[in-house]
């Protein structure tokens, strides 16, 4: 039989800016959400400053210049969902708030 190779998420983020623990918190967070999904999340020090972008596969989730500074963990969330597994219902995450 053989298993089937679980994605991994890539986070890349400026050493110099000191966001580290801000990539870390990230990587938690998507890790307890998509536990049994993820082959696991990867932390990059970044060469270029400013850097803060989070990857799967060829997918760009969030580019920081990009798409303009940091993320919710829950937007991260539902990008990834859409990627990895897009019939995955986030719980309060999915609710649409007023």
């Amino acid at each position: 039989m053989t298993q089937v190779e679980k994605p991994t998420v890539v986070i890349t983020y400026c050493i110099g800016c000191n966001w580290m623990l801000r990539a870390a918190w990230m990587a938690q967070e998507l890790l307890m959400t998509f536990q049994e999904q993820l082959g696991g999340v990867t932390l990059v020090p970044g060469e270029i400053g400013g850097t803060y972008e989070i990857r799967v596969a060829d997918t760009v989730l969030w580019e920081r210049k990009r798409d303009g500074g940091f993320p919710e963990a829950k937007e991260i969330k539902a990008r990834l969902r859409d990627v990895i597994n897009p019939e995955q219902d986030l719980g309060h995450i999915d609710r649409i708030t007023s």
